[in-house]
């Protein structure tokens, strides 16, 4: 089975360009944790439409993308509603699956690919809970040498997108960093980041994380079945989410540090305390 993923009709310029670099940039990509494209299409069809009052003959641009079919959706799905209980450890599977997937973006190709719209939308789940990468629409190819690059088209998900990307257009591989540090609070506490609806910055959010979250008290209260190793998982993916979201990408850990982290091997930049101040 296969999913089809229709772009909007006659979209404007940018929209071609975002249906053209996610087709570009998925054909070459090949990882257990990043989405599947069989297939695609990009033609021109006349249609009748109503302009000024009289109807007119127009081509019209329809664009499709075909994955392979993954059963459980997007964990947006799952994430958040009350009649859906994932546990911990499904929860980690996916987590670290997600960081598994964006190391293979960041360092195992011929230049980083910076995803820059992982948000719990963008994250696809098979029958097995495994955790595929989706949406490369925003997606930005780097060369060997270059660690960064601009842009005056700021588009993205409030509460996802790094504070240097925001307010000044700068693209990197820590950009990802910070909306994933948003994705691991999320999973990991259950709770939504509620700056996507508001139209406003995630500070309430990662403020209550630092709260509430930085103590086993909470941790029991959420996962009261947990083992000494869950506890420890649960402790480091929140030391993990919140470095992720600091405010000054240099102080941000690398994937490879994220996921030397999860497989337990000890970290320095997370021995530093985190002060994620939102702008």
């Amino acid at each position: 089975m296969i999913a089809v993923k229709r772009l909007a009709e006659n979209s404007p310029v940018p929209a071609g360009k975002t249906f053209e670099t996610e087709v570009t940039n998925l054909m070459a990509l090949k990882h257990r944790n990043v989405v599947e494209l069989v297939s695609f299409c990009h033609e021109a069809q006349k249609k009748v439409v109503q302009h000024n009052g009289r109807y007119v003959i127009v081509d019209v641009i329809e664009s499709c993308l075909c994955y392979k079919y993954l059963p459980q959706g997007s964990l947006d799905k799952h994430l958040y509603a009350d009649t859906t209980s994932i546990n911990w450890d499904t929860r980690f599977k996916i987590i670290k699956g997600i960081c598994q997937g964006l190391h293979f973006l960041h360092k195992e190709l011929d230049g980083p690919l910076v995803h820059m719209n992982l948000v719990p939308s963008s994250i696809w789940l098979d029958d097995n809970w495994v955790p595929k990468i989706a949406d490369f629409g925003l997606s930005r190819l780097f060369g060997q040498e270059q660690t960064r690059m601009y842009t005056i088209n700021v588009k993205g998900y409030n509460g996802y997108m790094a504070p240097e990307y925001l307010y000044r257009g700068e693209i990197s591989t820590m950009s990802d960093i910070y909306s994933l540090g948003m994705l691991i609070l999320e999973i990991t506490t259950g709770e939504k980041n509620c700056a996507v609806s508001e139209d406003r910055s995630a500070r309430k959010f990662v403020d209550n994380v630092h709260q509430n979250w930085k103590t086993n008290e909470q941790i029991i209260h959420k996962y009261p079945s947990l083992d000494p190793n869950g506890l420890q998982q649960v402790n480091a993916c929140i030391v993990i989410g919140l470095k992720c979201v600091e405010a000054d990408r240099n102080k941000r850990p690398s994937i490879v540090d994220i996921v030397d982290k999860l497989n337990g091997k000890r970290v320095p930049i997370f021995d530093q305390a985190s002060t994620s101040q939102q702008p």
